[in-house]
């Protein structure tokens, strides 16, 4: 109806088809330490996920490791349940020879509101054997001593779920969910700043395999970036973020589904 329309309209992405849609908008917020913070609602279902991330990075001989710092808050506003989510580590192989890439290390999902919680962990590809993106994970209460359900399979196929006293059971088969490409706006009507167009030169450059043409392009954005950080320096003027604020620790997109809402009387 006019106020689902509406609620699109003045939400992160006012050109949206239609309040059944899974809207993303990000924004890098701070240059040192280099975190970015992204957004993500879902109108229908009455969903909004904040977040912020930086990346801490080091060379381990032919990998390269790449720790996430940064949480994750996933408000479900129909049952007033906030999921706070860590991530795992990143992690770069053979980067000299064939590289792929795999995700290792502890994230936990906690529930404040309800007491649930679950401990994942990605497991690496031991050195010699074994397969790659394997996980286990528990899902426990605050209230009882121990997990009453045990999780285990691949992140990026099948994963499958032992209730306490019964079979494992499939939990989640990634091929049965249905991939849905992204829209983004024509580079035409983007912003300036807007990822797509900023760095569109250097988009081309790496699809041509160009790599001169790649790293000059950067470097002229990055040098341009470098000039009009310097000028706010000299006159004491301050960045302003575009669409997030700061909150302690956190950044918060400033007009999210539950504010849109609570000020139409939703």
């Amino acid at each position: 109806g006019d106020q689902q329309s509406r609620i699109v309209k003045e939400g992160p992405c006012p050109w949206a088809k239609s309040s059944n849609s899974l809207v993303f908008v990000a924004e890098q917020v701070s240059h040192h330490p280099p975190v970015s913070a992204f957004y993500v609602e879902h109108p229908e279902h009455n969903i909004e996920v904040n977040a912020s991330i930086w990346t801490k990075s080091k060379f381990l001989g032919l990998s390269i490791g790449v720790h996430m710092v940064g949480d994750t808050v996933m408000h479900l506003l129909d049952h007033d349940e906030e999921y706070h989510v860590t991530f795992p580590n990143g992690y770069g192989r053979s980067i000299l020879t064939r590289p792929w890439v795999e995700l290792g290390g502890k994230c936990a999902i906690t529930c404040p509101q309800t007491g649930f919680n679950a401990e994942i962990e990605f497991l690496c590809k031991p050195f010699y054997g074994g397969s790659r993106h394997n996980i286990t994970g528990t899902i426990s209460h605050v209230a009882q001593s121990k997990p009453f359900c045990k999780l285990s399979g691949e992140w990026n196929n099948v994963m499958y779920a032992e209730f306490e006293g019964k079979k494992k059971e499939v939990f989640v088969d990634i091929h049965s969910i249905p991939i849905i490409k992204k829209q983004c706006l024509p580079i035409s009507q983007q912003g300036t700043w807007e990822s797509r167009r900023l760095w569109r030169d250097v988009t081309k450059g790496l699809f041509e395999n160009d790599v001169d043409v790649a790293s000059n392009e950067k470097f002229r954005i990055e040098e341009y970036q470098r000039e009009l950080r310097k000028e706010r320096e000299i006159s004491g003027e301050v960045h302003q973020q575009e669409l997030f604020h700061k909150d302690g620790d956190n950044w918060l997109f400033n007009r999210p589904l539950s504010k849109r809402k609570l000020d139409l009387g939703l």
